[in-house]
Formats: structure tokens, sequence, C-alpha cells
């Protein structure tokens, strides 16, 4: 029996690792398709290295944008990744999507408001704040957010804030949304939310699909549902409801 319950536990183990292997395999396609990532408020491109990786095993080719988000405005932004983007952009034989968590996705949707592409894809939009967040609201003029800077500020909820002030998209939108609270934030965000972002402001009037995965928002772009959530939007344009869902 002592040696029955090792191999037990290695072949389930096994098992786990060729199921994903197998998600993996059958999600490859022959296409030539490029993604762009780029990461949240405050963090890196190291922060969307692991969704990059599940991209490229996807069969993708993935390039990862990163930007100065702290004291640093929305348009020095916009121009930042604006040039990194026009730079590196691919040759037409390639299909061109985007993915954005967080602050990512408002820089991807106001990218794509200067800059039309021929051989545009599909955007997903992970824990996206598109009509803003009330935690900037409520600390808008304390000490602490003003030495986050301009673009942390915008992200509030009034007409004049950076969200508002981008277009609706005019491209094949899914977006992918958080469900587990952070308690210390819990009371100043109405409804249901990720901890920093409620869900229903992470919705567009135009978006073409969305799902709800039950993690929070730092760890959005980490959790192996959304990738594999995303990958499935990118590819056939709509979500598994039935799938992946933690």
């Amino acid at each position: 029996m002592r040696i029955i319950h090792p191999i037990l536990i290695l072949i389930s183990l096994c098992a786990i690792v060729i199921a994903q292997t197998w998600t993996y395999r059958d999600s490859i396609s022959d296409k030539k398709e490029f993604v762009y990532v780029l990461h949240g408020l405050a963090q890196g491109k190291w922060s969307m290295k692991l969704l990059a990786l599940r991209l490229e095993k996807a069969g993708f080719t993935v390039k990862r944008i990163g930007y100065k988000s702290i004291n640093t405005s929305p348009k020095d932004i916009i121009l930042d990744i604006t040039d990194q983007i026009n730079t590196s952009l691919p040759d037409t034989s390639y299909t061109v999507h985007f993915v954005g968590h967080s602050l990512g996705g408002l820089m991807v949707r106001a990218y794509l408001d200067s800059n039309h592409l021929a051989n545009l894809g599909r955007v997903v939009l992970i824990g996206t704040p598109n009509q803003g967040t009330p935690i900037v609201d409520r600390y808008h003029d304390s000490w602490w957010m003003k030495l986050l800077g301009p673009t942390t500020r915008a992200l509030g909820t009034d007409e004049n804030s950076f969200p508002k002030s981008i277009d609706d998209p005019y491209y094949p939108v899914g977006i992918i949304a958080g469900s587990t609270k952070i308690e210390i934030n819990d009371k100043m965000i109405p409804g249901e939310d990720d901890g920093i972002v409620p869900l229903e402001s992470t919705k567009l009037d135009h978006m073409t699909d969305m799902i709800i995965i039950k993690t929070n928002h730092i760890f959005l772009p980490k959790s192996l549902p959304v990738a594999l959530q995303t990958i499935e939007f990118l590819r056939n344009g709509h979500f598994k409801k039935d799938k992946f869902v933690e």
C-alpha cells in the first residue's frame, strides 16, 4: 500500500500535465498571428511574462510593451507605446491582436483610437477599468495618490476621467473581469469586483463578449483560465462559457 499511494499521485500529476498540454495543442493554429501585450499600472513587462509564454505556446508571436506609469501623464504613455508599437509592427501577412491588463487595456484602446491597422484582429481587455474605479474617486486628493502621479489620478469615474475620454471600440473586443474581492477595499467598491475594479466598470457598450473569472485584479494575468480564454477569443472571437472558468 505504501508503494501504491505515491504511484497514484504520480499518475494523477502526469494526467494533469498531459491535459494542459492537449489544451494548448488544440489551440495552436497555422495562421500568422501577432499579439501585443500591455501591463497594468505600476507594473512592468515582467508581470505579463507568464501570459505571454502561454500565448506563445498556443502559436502566437508575442511582443510585450513596457511603459512608465508612475508620475507620467496618460498622454506621455500613449506617445511612448505608440512609438514602440509602430516601430515593431509585423508585415501585413500577420493578423495583429492586442491584450491589455488593467491600465494596459485603456492604453490599447487609446492607441487604436488614433491608429487604424489594416490587419487588426481582436482585442482582449483583462480587468480594465473602462468606466474608471471608485477607489480613485475616494482617494483622489490624498497625499499618496498625488505621489502616484497624473495617470493614477485620472482613473476615476467622473466624465473628465481618462477612461471616459476614449472612444467606443470599432473592433472585436472581449472583456475578462475578476470576481474575487480584496477585503480592505470591499466597502468602497459597490457590487461584484476584483478588489480594485468593479465588474460593472469593466463593461463597454459595444463589447463583443464578456466572461468572469474567479480571481483578483493582481492575479488575473497569471491565471491559467484567463490565458485559455484569451486564446479562445483571439482565435475565435468569443469565450467558452462552459470551460476554463475557475
